[in-house]
């Protein structure tokens, strides 16, 4: 991913909220030791990402969800998303998949909307692959506040968003931008319960959208890191980044991309013991998501997300009752 020339923001991470970025959990400064290096070389190569992606334009933009009541977090993984509880939630309609560019820019072209990156001496979170890591702790070795970025010039003021990219989902906007667009399209935010619900597409319990086992290389279910994060990937060429909606297969209720690709925000607030104000529940992981570090493209999974912001990682579908 080139890198623009734009100034950008090297306050050390801990004196910023930071974004929903990956935290590492059970992992030493170095990879070598426990992990299972030989796991991953010994695939290079076998990962085969969809040839071709099908155009959803064709396809009902919402699907309805009946609604009911299930079990909601996970007691497998991580702390917050425990303890397991019943939750029901009434039917809605939610987006097929992504917000993408394009829809987003019909919406700025149709009100003159300007986004809080797009504001004076605005910006975003940029993700750039660091050449070496010195510390895993430390996210500012490839987290980049780049002022300028922003969903029409994702990597700052001197890039742009080529045509190609029209149905990726839209990046680098910030709950307000995502609440602005759904009220114009008379909807609004999932709840974090609502998000759940229809990620799980009816198989209650699952660790993943798909079911219970983890994703396939070889017939991958959703866009996210397949190897050592942040050095080495198997997807094909080493890319990373966003692809088209509708790539990978829906899950149970017909909705794609509810793991992978980008995270998505939700109408709830992040609620800790320190209660971090600023942050928002972010969902469903994304392509920089990789099993060694962050492996939450699971629909238990959650973050914090900082509201004040948007990330070349963040997107968000809309629901209405």
């Amino acid at each position: 991913m080139s890198m623009s020339t734009g100034p950008i923001d090297r306050r050390p991470i801990s004196r910023r909220l930071a974004l929903p970025l990956v935290v590492v959990v059970g992992l030493g400064v170095g990879f070598a030791g426990s992990w299972a290096w030989q796991e991953f070389f010994a695939e290079i190569g076998a990962l085969e990402l969809p040839s071709y992606c099908p155009d959803t334009a064709s396809r009902s933009p919402m699907v309805r969800i009946v609604g009911g009541t299930f079990r909601m977090g996970s007691e497998n993984f991580r702390a917050e998303e425990a303890p397991i509880r019943e939750v029901t939630v009434g039917p809605f309609w939610i987006d097929r998949h992504h917000v993408t560019n394009a829809e987003f820019r019909r919406f700025v072209e149709a009100t003159g909307y300007v986004t809080r990156a797009e504001q004076a001496g605005g910006g975003s979170y940029v993700f750039a692959r660091p050449k070496e890591i010195h510390d895993l702790r430390d996210q500012s070795q490839w987290w980049i506040f780049v002022t300028g970025a922003n969903w029409r010039r994702p990597t700052g003021p001197n890039s742009a968003l080529a045509p190609a990219m029209d149905r990726h989902p839209v990046v680098h906007v910030s709950p307000d931008d995502a609440e602005a667009y759904a009220t114009w399209r008379g909807h609004r935010l999932p709840t974090e319960a609502e998000w759940e619900y229809a990620a799980r597409g009816g198989l209650d319990g699952a660790d993943y959208a798909w079911g219970p086992e983890k994703d396939d290389a070889r017939a991958p279910r959703a866009n996210v890191w397949r190897g050592v994060f942040p050095h080495f990937n198997r997807n094909r060429g080493d890319k990373i980044g966003t692809t088209p909606v509708g790539c990978y297969e829906a899950n149970g209720y017909g909705l794609h991309d509810m793991a992978g690709n980008v995270w998505q925000w939700t109408a709830d607030p992040w609620r800790t013991e320190d209660d971090a104000a600023r942050a928002r529940v972010i969902k469903g992981g994304s392509f920089l998501c990789a099993e060694n570090f962050c492996l939450r493209y699971r629909p238990a999974a959650r973050q914090p997300g900082d509201a004040s912001s948007g990330a070349s990682h963040i997107g968000f579908r809309t629901v209405k009752d």
